[in-house]
This record gives C-alpha cells, sequence and structure tokens, in this order.
C-alpha cells in the first residue's frame, strides 16, 4: 500500500509542537473537572461497595477510565495525523488494531458508571417518578444518535477513521438520522445515555460522573480533534 494512495501524514502534524497542542488547556480542565466532580459526589459515598468494590473505587475507576480513554486518542491520533504510527507499525490492520484498542475503552466508561450508580443508588435527592421521566426523555435522543451512528455514519469512521485513510477524508457529511439535525451527535446526545442510567438508579455520584465524562468529551473535541479536523480537512487530497 503506497501511503500516497491510501493514507496520508501531514508534514503540519509532524512535531512536538503540535503532539502537543492545546494539550495544557485540557490538563488544565481536567484539574478543574475531577475535584468539582467530587466535590458533589463525596458526600454521598463511603459505605457501600458491589462484587468487593467500594463505591470511592468505582467513582474512580469511572473518572480514571474516562481520561486514559481521551489520553489514549489523542496519542494515538496525534501519532496517525503527523507520523502514521499505528499504519507502519500494523499495516492495513491498523485500524482493525485501533478498534480492538479503542472499543474496550468505551465499553469500560459505560460499566464502570453502571457500577457506581448501581453501589450508590437512591441518594439522589430527586423523587422517583420525576428521575425516570427525565431519564425517559433523554434515552429517547441518546439510543436515536447511536442508531444513526450504526445505520448511517458506520462504526469504523466512527472512531477516527480519517485519521488512518484517505477514503474517508473523501467521504461527505453524513445528513441523514440524527445528523441531519445536528453534525455533532455523537457529542452532544449519546453521552446522555449516562445520564439516564444514573438517573434510573437514582445516585447523585453517577450524575456527577456522567456531568464528568460529558463536559470532558468536549474538551476532547476542542483540543484535539477539533484542530485535527482543520488540518485533515483544509488540504484536498
Amino acid at each position: 500500500m503506497k501511503p500516497n494512495e491510501e493514507q496520508l501524514w501531514y508534514k503540519e502534524a509532524r512535531s512536538l509542537k503540535y503532539f502537543l497542542h492545546r494539550q495544557l488547556w485540557q490538563l488544565l480542565t481536567l484539574l478543574i473537572l475531577v475535584p468539582i466532580t467530587w466535590a458533589f459526589a463525596a458526600p454521598v459515598m463511603g459505605g457501600n461497595s458491589w462484587l468487593g468494590i467500594t463505591d470511592i473505587t468505582w467513582f474512580w475507576l469511572a473518572i480514571g477510565v474516562s481520561i486514559i480513554h481521551q489520553v489514549v486518542v489523542w496519542i494515538v491520533f496525534r501519532l496517525q495525523l503527523g507520523w502514521g504510527t499505528l499504519s507502519k507499525i500494523f499495516g492495513d490492520f491498523d485500524l482493525f488494531v485501533w478498534a480492538l484498542l479503542f472499543l474496550p475503552f468505551l465499553l469500560a466508561r459505560v460499566i464502570s458508571l453502571v457500577g457506581l450508580a448501581y453501589v450508590n443508588s437512591g441518594t439522589l435527592v430527586l423523587p422517583d417518578k420525576l428521575a425516570i421521566t427525565l431519564a425517559f426523555f433523554l434515552i429517547i435522543p441518546a439510543i436515536y444518535t447511536l442508531w444513526s451512528v450504526i445505520r448511517y455514519f458506520g462504526l469504523i469512521r466512527a472512531l477516527g477513521a480519517d485519521h488512518f485513510r484517505i477514503s474517508y477524508r473523501k467521504m461527505p457529511l453524513v445528513k441523514k438520522g440524527i445528523f441531519k439535525w445536528n453534525n455533532n451527535s455523537m457529542y452532544s446526545f449519546a453521552f446522555l445515555m449516562l445520564w439516564a442510567i444514573a438517573l434510573l438508579l437514582g445516585s447523585q455520584a453517577a450524575l456527577s460522573v456522567a456531568l464528568f465524562q460529558h463536559v470532558y468529551i468536549w474538551v476532547h473535541y476542542f483540543c484535539t480533534e477539533k484542530p485535527d479536523m482543520e488540518i485533515i480537512y483544509s488540504i484536498k487530497n
């Protein structure tokens, strides 16, 4: 496979300066978000456990997995964009390897939040009927978004395939399903599923982490993905 036919590395991204571009802002945001999240969760934790794991441990698992996941995405995206690192190492299997790395982290984000919500259930100061009603209204756009991603966008493309292949960079914007109304629906609506889980189980700690994850994914967008997209789509392949 010739790089100029199927893959393209960008000289604009091939530097330590760009590799670290906006990551200080991501770090500073974390230093603000994590203490705030803890402040809202800590008062309702400290006495329960599930599967031998305490609620405080579930909390830090949910926070830690989210942070590690997005750090891994930043490193891989920037290495791939500037040097084509995964493609040089794994060749045509680069996207497959990336999916094997990315998807377990995505699943772990959900599992750790479910664990926290379960062990911390009944701590949310909201009437059950109101919490369930809110969860229902949040689940609808979240499920529609996930369905639209699978049906119209494609899972591989959603993993950041445009960092790996010219063919994905040439694809037009998806304007079907939820994407007809919002171009960035995955970040806008899919994470509402986490809110719904916390509300259904009545967990204040899980709701705090759901808010953290939702805000933090937007931090990733502005600090990592958006600058990458500006480079990728400013060059006609």
